[in-house]
């Protein structure tokens, strides 16, 4: 995907994150973030997009902190975090080509103004999801190769980090495909963090996750169950997943 599509989704996905959190309420819970409630999620994402925005408007190059939300709520959280979307928009469509700044997964965009632009991209559509199950309403689904390319990063970049806490025992084997893009990856589990191949090798998968793109994107980062008929064979794994592979 270009810079500029990632950059409009991050435009688009972030006023539905917003209309969505104002019509549910900050005060409601959100169902696919336990404990947390319509504030905090505001909190976390406005932050988040500060925190981007950061190293792209000013080309950071080493790691800062997070910035601390305010204790704002209702309407002034709405505007706080509305104003932290829109820096990060402009940011993001203002930077050049060439930035330079630092990045964290270990597999990334060939730049790092792409690499911001993606990360916020599949940041903020995975929180509009949020506030949506907040509304208790159907998640919306994405297109399917920008759902592709959230598994993406998902499977080999954020899970490849020592930081993932999916591992197994033993040696084991999770392939993932997407039926309407024809997207392959192979996972291979262990007490190591997971390496994840794109393709099919061949080798023989002790669970196999099947579905459409838009539902592996919510799926796989734990908005949506990992159950049903798309998952076939060893089904603790996927179970193993929804447990352990949250970010």
């Amino acid at each position: 995907m270009k810079i500029t599509e990632y950059t409009e989704t991050v435009a688009r996905e972030g006023e539905l994150l917003a209309d969505q959190a104002e019509r549910a309420g900050t005060d409601v819970l959100v169902p696919t973030c336990p404990e947390w409630r319509v504030t905090d999620l505001l909190r976390h994402t406005g932050s988040v997009h500060r925190w981007a925005a950061g190293y792209v408007r000013d080309g950071l190059v080493e790691p800062v902190a997070f910035p601390e939300p305010p204790e704002l709520a209702g309407a002034e959280l709405l505007a706080w975090f509305r104003e932290g979307h829109a820096e990060l928009v402009r940011s993001l469509s203002e930077a050049p080509a060439g930035l330079a700044c630092w990045t964290f997964l270990p597999t990334a965009p060939p730049s790092p103004l792409a690499f911001w632009a993606r990360r916020q991209a599949h940041e903020t559509t995975v929180h509009r999801f949020d506030a949506e199950s907040a509304r208790g309403v159907a998640l919306s689904a994405v297109e399917p190769a920008f759902a592709e390319d959230g598994v993406d990063e998902l499977l080999t970049g954020f899970h490849a980090r020592p930081r993932s806490r999916v591992r197994t025992e033993e040696p084991r084997v999770i392939r993932v495909r997407a039926a309407d893009t024809g997207a392959v990856w192979t996972v291979h589990l262990s007490k190591e963090p997971a390496r994840t191949v794109r393709g099919d090798t061949g080798e023989k998968a002790d669970c196999e996750v099947t579905g459409e793109a838009s539902w592996l994107y919510a799926a796989l980062w734990n908005r949506l169950p990992l159950a049903g008929p798309g998952v076939r064979g060893d089904e603790s794994l996927a179970r193993l997943w929804q447990e352990t592979a949250g970010i």
